[in-house]
């Protein structure tokens, strides 16, 4: 049997009580990094993650629970029924474990997406000495294919720009929200180093060709052996489709907000 952290923790400022709950299946091993993806525009990041989590060996080792998900219990490949969660998984790559952070959904209030957020930092600063990827995507014409790192502490930002690589001040342009801009932003305030990762997306509910992209970015320019072929990443999205038939539009359905799902990069 897992472990659950029983008593919701206080929330940094005084602002009340995190209701957030983690329920612990396995200790964290060892890992090199830590990548984070959710539902978003073409679910670039969420193919990578979901991805790397199917093709590699990985085992569940927390669940975070918040009663603003979705009140949707889902079956898992083992037929088990688990509520709806965020999930953090180890997944070994052969010569390193990283760990994989992902969910169908995030809560769908702004008060939970936060207190989520600061659970997830909170976690990792207890846990992890290792660097926070986050990765996601931005809705653009069919012909732009770049890649925007973000970044909200200037230390690692120069540390980047030292390495050669562009940390872009106009994109996404019009900002980041839901988890996503919430774990990038507050990263420094709980002593977690990260990196954002925006790939250009055709938008819809998949983008299996800029998932791929974006994975092969992060395995050259940051050595984490995370590639995933392009016949890997639209088997994945059909998966995707099949089981949940994420949109932007069931994304703005979801938060209460019609009309900014393209802003959930």
């Amino acid at each position: 049997m897992g472990r659950c952290t029983s008593h919701p923790t206080p929330c940094r400022g005084g602002r009340g009580v995190n209701r957030t709950k983690v329920h612990w299946l396995k200790e964290i091993p060892l890992h090199t990094a830590v990548l984070e993806a959710v539902p978003g525009i073409g679910n670039v990041g969420k193919l990578i993650v979901d991805g790397l989590v199917s093709t590699h060996q990985s085992e569940l080792i927390a669940m975070f629970l918040h009663p603003d998900m979705p009140p949707h219990a889902t079956l898992g490949p083992d037929g088990i029924l688990r509520p709806s969660h965020i999930s953090m998984h180890s997944v070994n790559l052969g010569d390193s474990n990283i760990l994989c952070i992902g969910s169908n959904a995030q809560p769908m209030t702004a008060s939970g997406q936060y207190e989520m957020s600061e659970k997830i930092l909170e976690t990792l600063n207890e846990h992890s000495t290792s660097p926070l990827y986050v990765l996601a995507g931005l809705a653009m014409p069919p012909e732009s294919k770049d890649i925007h790192l973000v970044c909200s502490d200037l230390r690692i930002k120069e540390q980047l720009e030292e390495r050669g690589l562009r940390v872009k001040s106009d994109q996404p342009e019009s900002g980041m929200i839901g988890l996503a801009g919430l774990l990038i932003s507050m990263a420094p305030l709980y002593g977690v180093d990260v990196v954002g990762f925006v790939a250009e997306t055709v938008g819809g509910a998949t983008d299996a060709a800029a998932a791929e992209r974006l994975s092969r970015f992060i395995e050259q320019e940051f050595g984490t052996a995370v590639a995933l072929s392009l016949d890997r990443t639209q088997k994945i999205a059909s998966e995707l489709l099949e089981s949940v038939g994420i949109s932007e539009s069931a994304i703005a359905e979801l938060m209460g907000e019609p009309g900014l799902g393209d802003l959930y990069v």
